[in-house]
């Protein structure tokens, strides 16, 4: 599916203020269709109870996306939960390692068996789409659209997205996730998430 540049920027001047009052929130179950950002994944493998030193390693190393991807691959056996995860899921796991870790020392938990790893773990790219993306239209606008990183990064600092409140690095981060993870068939979003009325 592809979008019409022309209507987008027609939209966004439209409601270039719009930015305050963000279109109604989905339910979690309705945005399943989109892909699982890397905090849901590390979630999931520090809840599947791995070993405390292999849990550590991942929240203390300092690595590049590819680095990660080879380091993940290498500890797979190690860490089962990891062995379920697609191919490009762990490439969106060491994606979001190789933006987040290591964490600060003081924001590794003491405790890793008891830890609310949703509030610990800094927000992935899929969470920033969300909190972002809807200010003036539907999320099925970004993650049906397949595109270059150079392209997301274009589109965010354009006037009507520049005004969004994020940072380059988040900004960073959401265009790479976006990389890995957009580009949804629309047979694939809800029916009720298909009419988008707008583009860019």
């Amino acid at each position: 599916m592809r979008f019409n540049f022309l209507a987008a920027a027609v939209v966004a001047a439209t409601f270039s203020a719009c930015f305050v009052q963000p279109l109604a929130a989905q339910t979690a179950e309705q945005l399943t269709f989109i892909p699982a950002g890397g905090r849901t994944l590390l979630t999931n493998i520090a809840t599947s109870k791995p070993p405390a030193d292999e849990l550590k390693a991942l929240l203390t190393g300092k690595r590049s996306r590819d680095e990660w991807s080879s380091y993940l691959t290498a500890h797979s056996q190690a860490v089962p939960a990891l062995q379920s995860q697609s191919d490009k899921q762990r490439l969106t796991l060491a994606d979001y390692l190789s933006f987040h870790m290591p964490l600060p020392a003081n924001q590794v938990p003491a405790n890793l068996t008891r830890t609310d790893w949703t509030r610990t773990l800094p927000k992935d790219g899929r969470d920033l789409a969300l909190d972002n993306c809807q200010g003036c239209h539907i999320i099925t606008v970004v993650v049906t659209q397949e595109r270059t990183k150079k392209a997301w990064l274009g589109t965010m600092s354009t006037p009507a997205h520049a005004v969004i409140k994020m940072t380059p690095a988040e900004r960073d981060e959401l265009a790479s996730y976006l990389v890995l993870n957009a580009g949804i068939p629309i047979e694939q979003v809800p029916e009720e998430l298909r009419a988008s009325g707008a583009t860019y």
